[in-house]
């Protein structure tokens, strides 16, 4: 029982709420009375659930030594020895092919969407991890793609600033997580993430600030943009846009203290200011475009 309880923590699935980004092309394309949409919608998100996983199991190979060294990390089932090197393997193996299994089933467009997520991680691990602006930008990335990919699978519209709205969310979130990594280890960061390497606490904290900003911009130019307009018959869901800044401002305020950054899916299940006001959004915004 403990061999498979590791199994499920490799797999990391308490974050696959980092692929309900390719759902967002079935909500703001007003397709959740389809069933059709719904149920491809769904199976992308379950392929791009087991691909991510796939990842986690790839990089925690990859960097089991590195881990051993990370105060957190350390208690990883590889860099702790709760498994080893053969089982994890077996593990990401597993996922690998249900995540393929089911882009087979779906199509053509979702088999392309998690080859190309994976040709991106395997682009990461090679090159961008090691580089402070790419390794940023690669795992901002991720997130478009899977917004993207959602919405080409159910053949929906994809607005511009719906992709850079994820762009630039990812982007505040990717930053917040390596301030949090260079907080945490201080001089030891660069030898736990290349990309930390000689990169000022300063730096990082300006990069955070002006990703925030991007992410509340962007999401107000989506509200007022003509296709938008177009599509819900006006332009009520800048209404949404108080919850936006909100949540943006709460977060910074969590990563500032030191609570947040480091796994924004625990920040967003703990903290109960950011869980209503992401909880709020999601709500108004859904009345506000499917009424």
């Amino acid at each position: 029982m403990n061999r498979w309880a590791s199994a499920i923590r490799l797999l990391r699935p308490e974050q696959w709420t980092k692929n309900a980004a390719v759902l967002a092309g079935l909500m703001f394309a007003r397709r959740v009375g389809d069933p059709v949409a719904v149920a491809r919608a769904l199976a992308a998100c379950a392929a791009f659930c087991l691909a991510s996983s796939a990842v986690y199991v790839a990089n925690d190979l990859l960097d089991r030594e590195a881990d051993r060294r990370h105060p957190v990390k350390a208690r990883r089932p590889l860099a702790s020895g709760e498994l080893g090197v053969g089982e994890a393997l077996l593990a990401g193996a597993l996922v690998a092919l249900g995540a393929l299994g089911i882009a087979a089933a779906v199509g053509r467009r979702l088999m392309v969407g998690v080859l190309a997520y994976w040709a991106l991680q395997a682009g990461y691990n090679a090159v961008f991890r090691r580089r402070p602006v790419l390794d940023v930008i690669a795992l901002a990335s991720g997130f478009v793609l899977r917004a993207f990919t959602g919405a080409w699978v159910i053949e929906v519209e994809v607005s511009p600033w719906m992709l850079v709205c994820a762009f630039h969310l990812a982007l505040f979130l990717a930053i917040a997580k390596r301030r949090h990594e260079a907080a945490m280890l201080e001089d030891a960061a660069g030898g736990h993430r290349a990309s930390l390497t000689g990169c000022p606490m300063a730096v990082l904290d300006q990069w955070m600030q002006m990703a925030a900003a991007a992410t509340i911009v962007s999401y107000s130019l989506y509200t007022l943009s003509e296709q938008t307009i177009r599509k819900f018959g006006g332009h009520r869901l800048i209404w949404t846009l108080p919850f936006v800044v909100a949540g943006v401002f709460r977060y910074v305020w969590l990563v500032q203290r030191g609570e947040a950054g480091g796994r924004p899916e625990r920040a967003l299940w703990s903290d109960r200011p950011l869980l209503a006001t992401v909880a709020a959004w999601a709500a108004v915004a859904a009345w506000l475009v499917h009424r």
